[in-house]
């Protein structure tokens, strides 16, 4: 919703046709006219705590008026020197100094001028007296028990309202109830006294607030006599029945008064409120309803108080007139009494007559008409006299209308019309004033205004004519009237230009003419801009407790942003501009942020922006989401035995669908008050037909969804509880625990108690050896446990558990092999070979052990073996063991990561899920010489023009007997050198070098080959076989697992830091992955790829030598 006001000149405009369009045309002073009373005073009342008492009259006229009053119709001196009389009004003020009594009455005032006189309404002043109870003295009153009587209170007469009250002499209220019963006009009534009722301090107090004063009458002494006509020999609850049994009797009204009759009339003044009441004395005590015949009470307006005795009817209207009927009974008779209600009404005007402006010649009839009930009588009245003798043609056509035609200059005058009845009395003023003018234009001559593009502009040109008189308005520029659709004068002269656009503004001139004259203003036109406004985010969903934030941005005219102003409101009511009380809201200017929202936040949120010229407001609509309501009503039908149907009425989603239902269930008798879920159900169902377990005492719950989250669980249905029944199911996941050797321990998961069907739970488990032609022998339990005897090691049988209640078996069991326990293997395996692969890697052939000798499930077999000497100083290496196992019944493994030039033993045993078996007789073997590491650093110690003196040091490992070193280097051809490279000399000299360098190589090459112990290249050309050749599809065991002994040493991987603690999956990676990763002189990437790129030398504007060095 957007919507944009034309701002300060719209809102001067609309009140000024609400002052201009909607009353008569009002006078400049400066022109002669008959007087208008324009303020003067209502009922004045004399209060005693006030300095003075102000009477007022004031009225306006040129000329000025003179004033007189009149006081209950006779003349009243204003030179009286107790009053003080204000200047130039008729207003005077009687001070509070002890003789205002004097002034009580009715006042009129008259304002005259040469032209007219004007009246007043009737002023009534009151000076109230001072309430008092009389002094009297009160003659104590004796009654017998269960009889009537009324306590007068009389209270003096006061200025109203008046409260009366019943109190003690320690001001405690004196209880009322059906028996006893305070009147309208203050009176106690008792409809059968007790004898509790016997006091001495009855005191009655009448309260006049406006008067700020309590009178209190003398106390009064009541005593309540019992019976005598019992016997004194009884107990007083006896007397007190037999009392009661001869003072019965039937109801008898003491309100309204019995002088009345049984019908009386009221008369009420429309809008006031109707009390009616009434009291019956009688025992037991009477109950009073209220009927009105032919009718209904009114709905909505009517109460009934002080226990029914009293009917209230609030702002009474014509239509609650008629008859009321109060019925008063109890057991022995009933007592009626009829209200004949009359609504009145006191003068109310329905059509006033206007004052008016008149040009010589004219004509005119003026109206006046009144309602009240009785109807009004009318009186014309002629410059306050009631005898209408003027000069001019006057034509009384009716009690309501007065004609005059004819008007010159000197008719002037002012009529009074009076409306009055039983219950008052209106009057009002028309004047009827003659005048012959030119236009007097009352707006200032070069006005600015200001208007939005777009929307109307609103130029005034107020003026006074008579005759009446043309209005024109024109550009400056342009020299002619205004013409067109966009342009509207108004009655009173103001220009309205529709639809305004930037070519709107400039000066504007108005002229006013009639038959005496012409006469004209100008005005300048501004045009501004628009304001426009925009609200995001646009219809924000919020989850209740999280964080709102609303933004307005606006854009404003530059001529008006001194004036802009931004305000918040939600669903129509203003924020407070700090926010509320808690903080929650706190409002930024153009940001509004809510913390916490709550549900009560959700509403249309509008951002107003006003500036001095125009407003506008943009909303949104906040939905505040929330969990959903909790389901309600669950109901259970057509149960049966394994089903019932459940159904529920859905919750306040809160602005947010409900996705779907979990239908809980509780009736574990296991875990009794844990609710389980039981199914889900869409969210446009709420009704499931649900699937259910013998056995069981159901209770179910319900929770319903959204995109919020869950509800809280609704209340519980009522419970339903399905008979037993056999077992549906047999245990599952059937199998044996490690046991000993000739023994089975068969364990299986229990049923839950949800599957049990019943009570008195067991299980049969039958076994018998597999294939063997003999019985199944049982054993029936009640754990879940059962442990076995065997005659053999390792030996396979088949095995069944059946679930079995007091009801029936479950269903037949199927038969699961299981093997009786193991025992360690008997004997080692057989090392047939080592085949060395490379220096860091070799193959391990055996034979596997037989079958019978593993004496269980053969998991694999376990390779150790650690180092015992370098074959490079001799020096021997403590017994560091490693271990590699290779998974299933295989007679081969690689073992990788040995040092190179070392000679090692190595030993294989078989294992099973028991342990490890006995390990073979060691097997030596040595490994070759293999690439030494490169060296720890290198350094440049000196640098001369021709040479260069370098450092290194030694390989940590040199995997075989050291040779040489191969150094390169590389020379850029840059910078400063740049000139050497065309001298004759230095060509000659690189010649050199590089034919030294090919020398070098070659013997270097020579004495490689010759001087190692061991080639890999010539043992894979030796020995092609298919083994080694497909070393890259081998794969290596895994390190010893965790349920075995521990691993003893480091194990040695190619990166020579895996130690024993870590995965044994770690290390199979060498075997099974990429070979490539064993970057030594093997075959496994080729003899040497590695060194490929030696003596290479590259052409980008640098140059690289190579050369062998002897270590």
């Amino acid at each position: 919703m957007k919507m944009l006001l034309s701002g300060r000149g719209l809102i001067i405009s609309l009140i000024f046709f609400l002052l201009k369009f909607s009353t008569a045309i009002e006078i400049p002073l400066s022109v002669q006219q008959a007087p208008t009373i324009i303020k003067q005073s209502k009922v004045q009342v004399a209060f005693p705590f006030d300095e003075y008492f102000q009477i007022e009259c004031e009225a306006k006229g040129n000329p000025a008026p003179q004033f007189t009053w009149t006081k209950d119709d006779k003349p009243f001196n204003l030179s009286d020197p107790r009053i003080i009389v204000s200047n130039n009004s008729g207003t005077f003020k009687i001070p509070n100094e002890g003789h205002i009594a004097h002034f009580q009455g009715k006042y009129r005032c008259f304002a005259a001028n040469k032209l007219g006189v004007a009246l007043s309404e009737e002023i009534e002043f009151i000076v109230p007296s001072v309430p008092k109870f009389p002094k009297e003295k009160i003659n104590p009153l004796e009654v017998e028990e269960g009889d009537s009587i009324v306590l007068p209170c009389n209270p003096p007469k006061g200025l109203p309202p008046l409260h009366i009250y019943w109190m003690n002499i320690e001001l405690e209220h004196i209880e009322q109830d059906e028996r006893v019963y305070m009147s309208q006009k203050g009176d106690l009534y008792f409809a059968n006294v007790e004898e509790k009722d016997s006091r001495n301090d009855y005191c009655c107090f009448a309260a006049f607030p406006r008067l700020r004063t309590i009178v209190q009458k003398m106390p009064m002494k009541l005593t309540v006599n019992s019976l005598k006509h019992a016997n004194d020999s009884s107990s007083s609850t006896e007397i007190g029945s037999k009392a009661n049994l001869i003072k019965q009797r039937k109801p008898r009204l003491l309100l309204p008064l019995t002088e009345r009759g049984s019908r009386s009339s009221e008369v009420i003044l429309k809008g006031e409120t109707l009390l009616l009441e009434c009291f019956a004395e009688g025992l037991p005590t009477p109950q009073v309803e209220w009927d009105k015949l032919g009718g209904d009470l009114p709905k909505g307006r009517v109460t009934k108080e002080n226990y029914n005795k009293t009917l209230k009817i609030e702002n009474v209207s014509y239509h609650d007139k008629g008859i009321y009927r109060c019925t008063a009974n109890n057991f022995l008779g009933t007592a009626t009494h009829d209200f004949h209600v009359t609504i009145e009404e006191p003068p109310r005007w329905t059509k006033k007559p206007q004052s008016g402006v008149y040009n010589t010649e004219s004509s005119d009839i003026l109206i006046c008409e009144a309602e009240g009930e009785p109807q009004p009588t009318i009186k014309w009245r002629m410059n306050g006299s009631p005898n209408i003798n003027h000069p001019f043609v006057v034509d009384v056509r009716s009690p309501k209308e007065i004609s005059f035609t004819n008007l010159q200059p000197n008719n002037t005058a002012v009529l009074q019309c009076e409306a009055s009845n039983i219950h008052g009395t209106i009057l009002t003023n028309a004047n009827v004033d003659v005048v012959d003018i030119h236009p007097l234009i009352q707006t200032e001559d070069e006005e600015n205004y200001e208007a939005v593009v777009g929307y109307s502009a609103f130029l005034h040109c107020v003026f006074f004519a008579s005759p009446k008189a043309s209005v024109s308005w024109q550009k400056v520029d342009e020299a002619k009237p205004l013409e067109g659709i966009r342009y509207y004068i108004h009655e009173n002269g103001t220009l309205q230009i529709n639809k305004t656009t930037e070519e709107d503004a400039g000066p504007y001139s108005c002229w006013v003419e009639n038959a005496k004259g012409k006469a004209a203003v100008t005005a300048n036109l501004d045009i501004r801009n628009a304001t426009k406004l925009r609200v995001s985010p646009k219809n924000p969903r919020v989850p209740r407790s999280h964080i709102l934030e609303l933004h307005c941005e606006s854009k404003s005219d530059s001529h008006l942003k001194h004036s802009l102003k931004l305000s918040w409101s939600k669903d129509g009511e203003a924020f407070e501009i700090n926010g509320t009380e808690d903080g929650r809201i706190i409002i930024d200017g153009a940001n509004l942020t809510i913390a916490n929202v709550t549900l009560e936040d959700q509403g249309v949120y509008s951002c107003l922006a006003q500036t001095a010229l125009d407003s506008t407001a943009d909303i949104t609509q906040v939905t505040v989401l929330d969990l959903p309501d909790p389901p309600e009503n669950l109901l259970l039908s057509e149960r049966q035995n394994r089903s019932v149907r459940l159904s529920w009425e859905a919750g306040d989603d809160h602005n947010s669908n409900i996705s779907e239902y979990i239908v809980e269930f509780e009736g574990n008798k296991e875990e009794p008050g844990r609710w389980e879920e039981l199914t889900r159900v869409q969210g446009k169902e709420t009704t499931v037909m649900l699937s259910l377990a013998p056995f069981v005492r159901y209770q179910f719950r319900v929770i319903a969804v959204n995109e919020v989250g869950r509800s809280q669980p609704s209340q519980p249905s009522d419970h339903h509880e399905t008979p037993p029944a056999a077992p549906d199911k047999n245990p599952q996941n059937i199998r044996v625990q490690a046991s000993q050797p000739k023994e089975m321990i068969i364990k299986w998961e229990p049923l839950k108690s949800m599957e049990q069907n019943g009570p008195g739970l067991e299980y049969r488990v039958t076994w018998k050896p597999q294939g063997a032609p003999v019985e199944w022998e049982e054993e029936t339990v009640t754990n879940h446990t059962l442990r076995v005897m065997t005659p053999t090691v390792y030996a396979p049988y088949d095995v069944q558990v059946q679930a079995i209640n007091q009801l029936g078996s479950g269903p037949e069991p199927h038969s699961v092999t299981l093997y009786s326990g193991e025992d360690y293997p008997d004997t080692a395996p057989v090392i047939h070979r080592v085949d060395v692969i490379n220096s860091t890697v070799v193959k391990v052939t055996w034979s596997t052990i037989p079958k019978d000798r593993v004496h269980g499930r053969l998991k694999g077999y376990q390779i150790s073996w650690w180092k015992t000497k370098s074959l490079l100083d001799g020096r021997t290496h403590p017994k560091e063991v490693n271990i590699l196992r290779f998974l299933g019944p295989r007679n081969y493994g690689m073992v990788p990561s040995l040092d190179a030039f070392s000679e090692f033993h190595l030993t294989v045993l078989a294992y099973n899920s028991k342990g490890a078996g006995p390990e073979s007789e060691p097997y030596i073997f040595q490994t070759p010489e293999g690439v030494p590491e490169q060296p720890t650093f290198l350094k440049v110690i000196k640098v001369d023009k021709d040479t260069a003196t370098l450092s290194w040091g030694l390989p940590n490992k040199l995997n075989g007997n050291l040779t040489g070193y191969l150094l390169q280097y590389q020379i850029k051809y840059a910078g400063l050198y740049d000139d050497i490279s065309t001298q004759g000399w230095f060509i000659g000299l690189m010649c050199a070098i590089a034919l030294l360098t090919l020398i070098l190589l070659t013997v270097c090459f020579v004495r490689r080959n010759k001087g190692g112990k061991y080639s890999v290249k010539e043992k894979e050309d030796l020995h092609p076989d298919s083994e080694v050749q497909s070393v890259k599809d081998e794969t290596f065991g895994e390190y010893s697992d965790s349920d075995e002994k521990p691993l003893k040493g480091s194990l040695r991987s190619l990166n020579r830091d895996i130690q024993v603690t870590e995965s044994a999956d770690s290390l199979v990676e060498y075997g099974e992955g990429d070979h490539g990763l064993f970057n030594e002189d093997g075959s496994f990437i080729g003899a040497y790829t590695g060194s490929k790129e030696k003596g290479s030398v590259e052409s980008n504007g640098s140059s690289t030598a190579t050369f062998p060095l002897r270590a």
